[in-house]
Parts: structure tokens; sequence; C-alpha cells
């Protein structure tokens, strides 16, 4: 007699590619050649394993009826494992003797000890001496290795696997609760559950009841026989009868059911494939058409608004001017701000849309032309410039407004004073009077006209100023120049006229001179000082009523200290005048005298005391009101200066505030610790202490606006301006959104990949390792230096170089020369995870079409889901091979499409 293991065989222990089925072995009994088995589970056991041999053995065309008697020669039992395995064994010897039989079933039990399993106690002996217990045991190993293995469902496999597959099947179904491969199947109702699941319209399911456990067993044994070409392994009686069914002999006939069933469980996998692979995909589209039409809607708005902006057609008056500056202010506090929220919330969904797109495996995202983040930064940099240069415009062109009133209204005052100086000059100096005047009378001519020259040439300043000011009206482009260059002509031509005309009086009355006698000193003395003190008087009233403005505390301080100074020269002016009317006085005591009737006024002016004591009057009265007049102005810049120091104190917090929040956001980016919910958590908090710090941006709104309706135009108290305060305001918080931003991205690459917290603190400390400079990147040499410390090997020589350049194409593909964190965490999520893939996608499409090079509509409206079978039958092609037929789809194209391989 042959022992198998003692001619030399190696002991055999299953050793699989997985621990579901050896943990299983290792637990089952060894079949003990001095144990028996119980009688019912024996009487199970034999009748199923001798269906489920039979199952395979048709397939050559032969069965067996005992499974103790044939398969003692050996013969049957080497045919059964080529047909279950598929494989050719070594060739059977046909002899009758009991040793061509050892040697036969060896060959058997070498093929299965070849597939990693031990049959420990199992020789061939036992088997070719017809011991039932051995016999049951060996078909049992085949079972288990070639029935039951291979099983997976969710990283779980054997029996785990199949009883999880039992579970998952059965769980929609009222009175079934599979926790075992005994008791759970004794009421029948589980295995009707399975092929209901399946082949809905093989049972009636509602109609079965747990108290008929015969009738619900035979139902499924004949169901399953005539529809599924399982065959019956099992009586139903033989189950309800025994207290607890056979373990294995269960397990084996809801394995056939496993393997009946398991093409439409990769169809069902294939299909959910497909659909998440969509789903990702009509996303993506969603968020891309989101992103084009924000893109859109804000390009047009800058669009719209910067011509608005660049308008510098000025208005004729101040009141106009200051019209469009309030309504600048208003786009500044109502219609900018969403704006510049739905700028930031665009630059996040186009980051957050990327970062979906690489994880998904697919191209990144490029927006229509002219529609990039670029695109938009770019408008949004010519809106800031345009925006500018149109508040820098309005308040030039308001002081330019103010001083050309100023100037107009100088024009006029100094026009009207010339023109009524003027009045009567022409026909005075036309007069020929000297010809029948007496001599006396012609000197008193002479010396009235020498006091006329006198007063001439005093009056030559005004209509140079007079010109001046229309000259600098006409520079200015004021509104109304044609009237004042025609005034100011007319003034011109009159004065030329005035100038041409006393030189010939001039020159008639010194031809005469000779003739006349000197006339009364005292008089000619009066009108030579009067002319002056008059032409003073003028001046000074003229200066006492000329408009003024200032802008600073020191400038008032200027023309306070000058009227003060002109206040001093009083005293000597009033004795000017006393002296002047003296004079007068004196003649006429002179006059009286010597009985002289003197003809009415002094012949040489026509200034008379009574006009001097006049103006010296109304200069008397004008002084106290130019003293109120500065004093009032005084006030307002006084008021003016607390509104500089009131806006420089409240900035000059604002300020470095918000410099302070711009370095610690930068430091809180690389330093932060803690889970990623955590920094989101916390970033969420620091964003919110920085917007709840919102009311005193706008409380230097307020001051800011009450500094420009006063015309405020600089600040030596502070060097920060509102534009200044309002840039850092929006950059403060653009950067805080980023920065959460990029937290969450980095959650959604954690998710989307299963990578840990503690993998994606251990790529946060590398990265902040070799950050030297903490500027939240990594340059070429710092990231090589960080890849070699994870391991890869890019050390300088020309196989690490080539490594490291293609690295660096995926981590740079726009070879800026940096590596973001944002990146490095993508491909170190690329290296340790994976991702769907175009050939797994057209795998999936190849099951759904039953292994065809087409698919059709049909078949995708039977297998997916309604919306997403009409997207794919709406995008993809004829299908144009040889074997097409019509309406066949090309899958093909459409799986290489969705990530990017070729066109759509």
């Amino acid at each position: 007699m042959v022992d198998y293991h003692a001619a030399g065989q190696p002991s055999y222990q299953y050793g699989g590619n997985g621990p579901g089925i050896g943990d299983y072995m290792a637990q089952e009994d060894d079949w003990d050649r001095d144990l028996l088995l119980d009688p019912a589970w024996e009487k199970q056991q034999r009748k199923t394993f001798t269906a489920w041999c039979n199952s395979h053995l048709r397939k050559a065309g032969t069965q067996i009826e005992n499974i103790d008697e044939d398969f003692r020669d050996g013969l049957k039992l080497m045919l059964l494992l080529e047909v279950i395995s598929g494989e050719r064994l070594p060739k059977p010897e046909r002899g009758k003797m009991r040793v061509h039989k050892i040697n036969n079933v060896n060959k058997a039990l070498d093929f299965i000890a070849s597939k990693g399993v031990k049959l420990v106690s199992i020789g061939a002996e036992e088997i070719v001496d017809g011991n039932a217990k051995m016999t049951l045991g060996m078909i049992w190993t085949i079972i288990l290795r070639f029935a039951i293995q291979d099983i997976s469902v969710e990283e779980t496999s054997a029996k785990e696997g199949l009883l999880l597959w039992c579970q998952r099947k059965t769980a929609p179904y009222k009175n079934v609760n599979v926790q075992n491969f005994h008791i759970s199947w004794k009421d029948g109702l589980a295995f009707n559950a399975l092929i209901h699941r399946h082949r809905p319209e093989l049972i009636e399911y509602d109609k079965l009841r747990k108290d008929d456990p015969v009738t619900n067993l035979n139902n499924a044994f004949e169901v399953a026989e005539k529809y599924l070409d399982i065959p019956k392994m099992l009586d139903a009686e033989d189950i309800v009868g025994t207290l607890r069914p056979d373990e294995k002999a269960i397990m084996t006939y809801v394995s056939c059911f496993y393997h009946a069933f398991s093409g439409a469980q990769k169809a069902e996998t294939a299909a959910n494939r497909i659909c998440k692979v969509l789903a990702v995909n009509q996303e993506n589209e969603h968020l891309m058409e989101d992103y084009e039409k924000l893109a859109s809607d804000l390009l047009e708005w800058i669009q719209r608004t910067i011509p608005w902006l660049e308008n510098r057609v000025p208005q004729k008056t101040i009141q106009e001017m200051q019209q469009k500056l309030e309504d600048f202010r208003d786009y500044r506090r109502v219609h900018k701000p969403p704006k510049v929220q739905e700028k930031c919330q665009l630059e996040i969904n186009f980051n957050t849309l990327q970062t979906k797109l690489r994880l998904s495996n697919r191209p990144a995202f490029m927006p229509s032309e002219g529609k990039m983040v670029s695109d938009i930064n770019n408008g949004w940099q010519h809106l800031e410039q345009a925006e500018k240069g149109y508040e820098e415009w309005l308040l030039n062109e308001i002081r330019r407004m103010e001083r050309l009133d100023h100037l107009a209204e100088k024009f006029r005052q100094k026009a009207s004073i010339h023109e009524s100086w003027t009045e009567g000059k022409e026909t005075m100096l036309r007069q020929k009077d000297y010809e029948t005047a007496t001599l006396s009378d012609i000197k008193a001519l002479i010396r009235k006209h020498e006091a006329f020259e006198s007063d001439l040439a005093a009056h030559q300043d005004r209509v140079e100023q007079i010109a001046a000011i229309a000259q600098e009206l006409n520079e200015l482009d004021y509104y109304d120049s044609p009237s004042v260059n025609t005034r100011c002509q007319k003034i011109c031509d009159q004065w030329d006229s005035l100038g041409s005309l006393t030189h010939t009086r001039r020159e008639a009355l010194e031809k005469t001179e000779k003739q006349l006698e000197t006339i009364d000193q005292l008089h000619l003395e009066y009108a030579k000082r009067a002319a002056p003190f008059n032409n003073w008087m003028e001046s000074a009233m003229e200066d006492l009523q000329d408009m003024f403005i200032v802008h600073t505390i020191e400038e008032i301080e200027g023309l306070i200290a000058a009227h003060d100074q002109f206040k001093s020269t009083l005293p000597d002016a009033d004795k000017e005048r006393e002296a002047i009317l003296g004079i007068q006085s004196e003649a006429q005591k002179i006059a009286d005298y010597n009985n002289i009737k003197l003809s009415g006024n002094n012949p040489y002016t026509s200034v008379t005391p009574q006009i001097i004591n006049s103006k010296w009057e109304r200069v008397q009265q004008l002084v106290p009101k130019r003293d109120h007049a500065l004093q009032d102005e005084q006030s307002k810049q006084q008021s003016n200066e607390h509104l500089r120091r009131q806006f420089a104190s409240q900035a000059n917090i604002v300020g470095p505030w918000i410099q302070t929040k711009m370095e610690e956001i930068g430091r809180i980016s690389i330093e932060m610790n803690g889970t990623l919910e955590d920094q989101l958590d916390h970033l969420k908090l620091y964003e919110q202490s920085i917007v709840d710090y919102k009311p005193n941006i706008d409380l230097l709104e307020q001051q800011h606006q009450l500094i420009q309706e006063a015309l405020i135009f600089d600040n030596k108290h502070t060097n920060f301006t509102m534009e200044h305060i309002r840039v850092g305001w929006e950059q403060l918080l653009t950067t805080t959104a980023r920065t959460s931003n990029e937290v969450e991205n980095q959650i959604l690459t954690r998710d989307a990949k299963g990578i840990s917290q503690e993998q994606m603190q251990e790529f946060r400390a590398s990265f902040n390792h070799f950050d030297k400079d903490h500027g939240g990147s990594l340059g070429p040499e710092e990231f090589k230096a960080c890849l070699i410390s994870l391991g890869y090997d890019v050390e300088n020589d020309r196989q690490g170089d080539a490594e490291f350049n293609r690295i660096m194409s995926v981590v740079d593909p726009n070879n800026s020369g940096v590596v973001t964190f944002q990146a490095f965490i993508d491909f170190m999520s690329r290296e340790t995870t994976d991702t769907d893939t175009a050939d797994q996608v057209i795998a999936s499409f190849k099951v759904l079409a039953g292994d065809k090079n087409y698919i059709t509509a049909e078949e995708l409206r039977r297998e997916l889901p309604p919306d997403q079978a009409e997207y794919c039958i709406a995008r993809m092609a004829p299908y144009q091979g040889p074997d097409a037929i019509p309406g066949a789809l090309d899958y093909k194209s459409f799986s290489t499409a969705l990530y990017g391989e070729s066109d759509l």
C-alpha cells in the first residue's frame, strides 16, 4: 500500500492570496479520522457535494452516483479538477491496480496543493479505500478553493465575503436576517430573497409565508434549477428537520447563487463607476457655467463703469461738479463693495473648481477667451486706476472752479471800480475850455491835468491786474471767457484812448502855459497830496473788500498778521488826512483873510474834503468787517484742523492694524497646527474678527467724507490716506478668504484621495521645514531637498535629474520657478492614492455593452439613470468600426474625452 505522505510528498497547508479562506480553514475541523460526522450533516453534505460535482462534471459529459466510490480510482477526481480549474493535469494511469488508483489520486492531491491548499490528514489511501469522511473533507476543500475563495465583497473575501454579499442582497426583505450559513436559511426566505433580488419576475416574494419553510425551500430550489441552471443540492425536509443545517452544504449551494449572479454584480459595479464619473463631470460643468456667468457679469460691470470713470468733461458750475463728487462717493459706498465680494468669490470658485478637477483626474479648466482670472484682475486694475484718476480729477476740477469763481469775482470788482473811475474822463479830456479861459484858469487847468496824470498813472496797476486776471481765466478755461475778454478788451481800448487824449490835452495846455500865472500853491499842494491819499483809500477799500481763499491755519494767520499791520498804519494815515484837510482849510482862511472869493471847488482836483472824509469813514467801517471775516475764516480753519487731527488719529490706528493683520495671516498660513478642520475653524474665527473690525473702517470713511465736504486736500498729521486704507482692507479680506479657501481645498484633497490627517501633517511639516523664508512656496533646490527627505531618488545624476524634471513639470506646469503647498499636496496625493482612469471607464462601458466595441442607446437607458444615460447619448459619436450597426455609439472616444485626452 502506497502512503501519499510517506512517499516523500510535503504536507499541504492552504496559503491563499488573502486572509479570508486561510483564516476560515484554520477555524475548520481537520476531519480527524477518529471523529464521525453527524449523520444528518453527512447526509446533507453527500447530496450537496454530489450535486455540486455533477454540475461541473456534466460539462465533460459524465457524472457520479456515489461520492465515496466514484472518486476511488482518481479518474473522475482529476477530470473534476480539470473542469473547475480550466487547466490540464498530468495524464492519469489507466490500470486497475491499487497502486494505479493511488497514483491518480496523488496527482489530484498534488494539483490541489499547487493551488496553496494544505490537506491535513487526507491521504490518497483514504480516498482509494472509500473513506467517506476524508472524501467529503477533500471535496469541501476543493469547493472552498475553487468556488468560495475568489468571492470578494468590499475588502472581505471567502466565507466573510459571501456572508456580506448575502446580507447586502437580502437587506431590503422583511423576515430575512442572514447572520450565518445554517439556521438563517431554515425558513427558505433567504434563498427566495436572493433570487427575487436579481430576477424579480421569477418569485412572488410577497406571497411567501415564514411559517411554511418547506414550501419556501422547494420553491427556491425548483426556480433555481429551472431558470438559473443551479442543480438541486439540498432537500427541504432535511433542512427543516435538522436543528442546525450543515454549514458547508449551505455555503456550497449559496456560492452557486453568487456565481450565477456575478455577471449582474459586475454590470452594477460598472454602472456605479460610470455614474460616479458622469456625476463628477456634470458637477464640474455646472461649476464652469457658474464661473463663466459670474465672470461675464463682472467684466460687463467693469466695462460699463470704466467709461463713466474716464469721462473728464467738466461742468460749468461748482455745484454741478460737487454733484459729480457725491455720485462718485455713492458709487464707492453702494455699488463697488458688492462687486469686490463678487470678485473675491469668483477667485474662490475658480480655485475650488481647479482643485476638484485635479482630484478627479480631469484637465484644468480653461475659461473662455477674455474671462481668465488674470483678465478679471487686469480689468479690475484698470478700474482702480480709472477710479483713482477720476477722484483726483474731480477734486482738482473743484479746486480749479473754485479758483475760477474767485478770479471772476475779482475781475468784476476791479473792472467795475475802473469803469466807474473812467466814466466821463474821455469827455473831460476832449474839452477845449482852455481856449476861452483866463490865465489863472489855464494855470488851474494845467495843475488839474497834472493831478489827473498822477491819478492815471496810479490806475495803471489796476488795468494791468485786470488784464492779468483775464489772461489767467483764459488759461484755466473759464466757461464765460468770451464776455470776460470782451469787457477786458473794452477797458484796454479805453485805457489806450485815455492815454492818447491825456497826451493831446497836455500839449495844448503847455502851449498856453507861458500865458498863465501860477495858481495858489496851497490848492496845488492839496491836490497833489489829496490824489495819492484818495488813491490809497480806494486801494485800501478794495483790499478790505477783496475776497480771500485759504486752506491752512497758517495761511489765515498770515492774512490776519497782514491785516493787523495795515491797522497799525491807520494813525499815520489819519494824520495825513488831517494835514490834507488842513491845507484846504488854510487856503480858505487865506482867501477869507484877503477877501478872495473862490470860485467853487479846488480847481486842481475833484477830490474834495467831503470825498476824503466820506472814503475815510468808509475805510473805518470796512476794517471791523474785515476783522470779522478773518476771524470767521480762522474758526473754519481751526475746525478743519480738528477734522485733520481726528482723521489722522483714527487712520494711525487702523493703518498699522491692517499691516499687522496682513503679517499675522502670512504667519498663520505657515504655522497652523491641528487638523485641517481645526485650522479652518481657526481661520474662520480669525476672519470673523477681521470682519468685526469693519465699524472702525466705516467710522474712518465718515470722517473722510467730512474732510472732503470741507474741501480739505492735505493732512500733515498722518501718512495714511483713505485710498491706502481701502486698498489695505480689501487686500486683507481677500488674503484671509484665499487662505481659508486653500485649507478647504486641502480638505477636499484629503477626503477625495483618502489621505490621513497624519499624512497631511507630515506633508505640511516637510514643506515648512524646507520653506526657509516662510514665503509659502519652495524653490527648485528646496523642493529637491524635500523630495530626497521623502525617499525620492532625485540625486544629481542623469537619471535623478530626469526624474526631478518630470516631477517639476507636474507641480510647476507654468515654469514659475516655485512650488506652492497646494501643488505639493496634489503631487503627494497622486503619488499615494489611486483615481479613476479613462481605461477603467472604457472597461466599465465594455461590460455594459456585453463585450462589444460599441454600445446602443437602449443599453445605456437600461443600465444607467435617465439623466446620465441621456447625457452620454447626447455626447457619444456614432461608432464607425467594421462591426457597426445602426444606432451604435462610440464609448471609447467618449471615455477618452472625459479625461481631456481628446475633444468631447
